[in-house]
């Protein structure tokens, strides 16, 4: 990671024309979401003479992020070398999203060299057995999960990814897509409004443009948009973008599944203020632990609160006020399956995060031990 010692102020006089002192806002980063608090934030990395970016797409090693130009202060896009901080875990590699501190003069060529601390993330389980965490998208403020009105809606994917999004701390938002496409949207809405307490559901069409000045009004600041594959997360970043950012692909005309069109997280600039991020369809949504399933599942905590035991497990416990819901109707029951399926998962990724913390202690203390040792010296813990 970066240290400021290490850098030679002396080699970026070239970007003392463009000085971030005068003003806490270098215009050309501020719709891409920069803020005084960054500004401050990357006082100490402006003082090395590094610039700061915004990462709009990460590839193989390799970046583009947007920056403010050191001469004229225009934004310009400019491809960096990420390995620098590459090499850590998963988690903390640069990511779509991230704000950057940039060596502009590093050689081969320009260098993300530190990662500002995010605000929020969107870290989903890693395909597989693993229990590694991927970050999807960096420092959002709203989670707009897209689903497709062209076949009925998962509830319990849509469930998954509400969890997702309140664990990343940013404010989800369910957008149901392609309203064109049939007759019934409004009782679809009114089902998914109640597996989603607290949260906005919106029904839109890219094609007529139904709900789509809400939707511009719903998402300021930085938007992460998920969802399976062909449910219209590029048409719907094309539409709010007003360009052709995104190619876009038909849905299969049998089954409505889609197809992988989008292969990489890329950020979008909105003409009306704000940023978007697109991400590919995801098929698979592992959680990463957390309290985002507590917080998706809010109308079930709160029915736990009339519980007469604390610590009740909703099971054959007298006075469970959650059962009691179940029996009369309230919770329907393909709800709490849900519930208690996203709750076995935290537990597992939790056990199997502690089982790796164990490891790394027990792994530090050997190389002590055995440092130690070689060294003739004693051995404490």
């Amino acid at each position: 990671m970066f240290n400021a010692a290490s850098v030679s102020s002396s080699s970026f006089s070239s970007l003392s024309s463009f000085s971030f002192g005068d003003s806490p806002l270098p215009l050309p980063l501020s719709g891409y979401g920069w803020t005084a608090e960054l500004a401050e934030q990357f006082a100490p990395l402006a003082e090395a003479g590094l610039v700061p970016a915004r990462i709009v797409r990460v590839d193989r090693g390799q970046c583009d992020a947007v920056l403010a130009d050191p001469e004229t202060g225009e934004p310009r896009t400019v491809r960096l070398d990420t390995r620098p901080v590459g090499d850590a875990d998963m988690i903390n590699c640069p990511c779509t999203g991230d704000w950057a501190a940039v060596d502009l003069y590093a050689q081969p060529m320009a260098a993300v060299v530190a990662l500002l601390p995010r605000s929020t993330a969107i870290i989903r389980k890693v395909a597989g057995k693993r229990s590694d965490g991927q970050v999807l998208a960096a420092n959002v403020d709203t989670v707009l999960i897209a689903a497709s009105l062209a076949a009925d809606p998962d509830l319990g994917r849509i469930e998954r990814f509400l969890a997702l999004a309140w664990e990343s701390g940013a404010e989800p938002l369910v957008v149901l897509t392609k309203a064109d496409l049939v007759d019934d949207a409004e009782f679809i809405r009114a089902d998914v409004e109640a597996i989603a307490p607290g949260v906005t559901v919106l029904v839109v069409s890219a094609e007529t443009d139904e709900g789509m000045d809400v939707l511009r009004a719903c998402t300021p600041g930085t938007t992460a948009v998920i969802g399976q594959s062909g449910v219209g997360k590029s048409t719907l970043t094309n539409a709010l973008a007003g360009v052709e950012a995104m190619a876009v692909q038909e849905a299969r005309s049998v089954d409505q599944k889609g197809r992988h069109t989008t292969t990489t997280r890329e950020l979008v600039l909105l003409p009306g203020g704000g940023v978007l991020i697109d991400t590919p369809g995801l098929r698979e949504v592992g959680l990463y632990g957390g309290e985002g399933v507590d917080l998706a599942f809010a109308d079930i905590a709160e029915l736990a609160e009339d519980c007469r035991f604390h610590d009740c497990g909703h099971h054959t416990e007298p006075g469970c006020a959650v059962q009691a819901a179940l029996a009369d109707g309230t919770l329907p029951q393909r709800r709490m399956d849900s519930y208690l399926k996203l709750q076995r998962e935290n537990e597992w990724i939790a056990s199997r995060s502690d089982a790796r913390v164990a490891k790394a202690r027990l792994n530090k203390w050997k190389a002590i031990t055995k440092s130690m040792r070689a060294a003739g010296g004693p051995v404490k813990r």
